[in-house]
């Protein structure tokens, strides 16, 4: 009978608490940027999939043709949790994660773009998740939400080098999207430039108020199977993220969104949350069992970074050196007979465009629901 007890206790120690080095699976190789890149050290830091994803997530929706795809599928209101957790697994997965595993699902997500397509619904105009644009700025709006919520919340700001070394990154990975790298800004000012340009395109439209609000709802991702002993604690932490994602957000966004905050709450904030992110920083095993409650499929990715368990090959390639070896076109050129299929179901046909593409990528990024 005690051995049953203990064999039970065991059992919920094992899904509840520490994740063993010898359980976590390691990566094939290093990928894209190694251990000692400037990229691992802002992308493994406890800001980034917390507050930083958050802010992006809340931010990209004023892109006119961005969340007209986000609307059409309603899977942001459908499935908030899976959605986050899907696309969280792939930012990480371009930082940390094998170059074949990584060429492989930035080629299925050409295919899950696909899908993306339709009109405008209030203006002229059509949008298509694979089109450059809407991919640089998805994909500028988080590699700088990560780098700002990390200066703000967490060590501070980086060395002229080591900025020069992330925006270069930043540009690495956006070869793995349909956007060209040449449009990546390398430095603090060009990517302020380029918010600039953005400004005017930006549009606070019915579907992405309802969109931004929705996001920050923090307490969406408190998972519903949680104990309720701890729910009061997560609770009081999500409100805590919504406060500080907001005050990562410039004055003129929130007044566009009609987002409202105290500046008292904008200062109050910070010390807050450098003390936890850095407390959570040192204690690898707690952000680990905190991501695996809220992100189960991301946290796959960062466990052997978070837990040094070595890649089995210590080697570090290029997009394009991973594409070569592994045979796939780059992004741009990818599925091209696909996409025109999906177009012409679309726009030619009126109906709709196939799911392939999406059940394709579970194996990649995780489960649908």
């Amino acid at each position: 009978m005690q051995g049953e007890t203990a064999k039970r206790q065991g059992q919920r120690g094992g899904r509840a608490g520490r994740i063993g080095r010898s359980e976590v699976e390691p990566h094939e190789d290093y990928g894209f940027f190694g251990p000692g890149s400037v990229a691992w050290k802002v992308w493994g830091y406890p800001t980034a999939p917390i507050v930083g994803f958050q802010r992006a997530i809340v931010v990209e929706p004023l892109d006119p043709p961005l969340v007209a795809a986000l609307d059409a599928t309603q899977d942001l209101y459908k499935r908030p949790q899976t959605r986050y957790d899907r696309t969280l697994r792939y930012f990480q997965m371009v930082v940390f994660a094998g170059s074949r595993v990584v060429s492989k699902t930035a080629d299925v997500l050409v295919k899950v773009h696909s899908k993306a397509i339709g009109k405008l619904p209030y203006e002229e105009g059509t949008y298509d998740a694979n089109d450059p644009d809407s991919q640089l700025w998805t994909h500028l709006v988080v590699w700088h939400s990560i780098l700002y919520c990390y200066e703000k919340y967490g060590p501070g700001k980086l060395t002229a080098a080591e900025e020069a070394e992330y925006w270069e990154s930043c540009a690495v990975a956006a070869e793995l999207q349909t956007c060209s790298s040449d449009d990546v800004p390398r430095t603090r000012e060009g990517i302020r430039q380029y918010f600039a340009a953005m400004r005017p395109k930006l549009k606070a439209s019915p579907i992405a108020l309802q969109a931004m609000r929705h996001l920050l709802q923090t307490e969406m991702v408190v998972p519903p199977q949680m104990p309720w002993g701890q729910r009061p604690i997560a609770l009081a932490a999500a409100k805590s993220l919504r406060v500080a994602t907001l005050a990562t957000m410039p004055r003129w966004m929130r007044e566009k969104a009609g987002l409202r905050q105290s500046r008292v709450l904008d200062v109050l904030i910070v010390p807050v949350m450098r003390v936890a992110f850095a407390v959570l920083h040192r204690r690898p095993q707690l952000e680990l069992k905190l991501m695996g409650a809220l992100t189960p499929s991301a946290v796959k990715v960062i466990a052997p970074v978070k837990l040094g368990v070595a890649a089995r090959t210590e080697e570090v390639l290029t997009p394009a050196e991973a594409r070569e070896r592994y045979g796939y076109a780059p992004p741009a050129e990818a599925h091209l007979e696909w996409r025109k299929r999906q177009a012409a179901r679309v726009f030619g046909e009126g109906g709709a465009a196939s799911d392939d593409g999406l059940i394709e990528s579970q194996e990649l990024l995780g489960p649908l629901g």
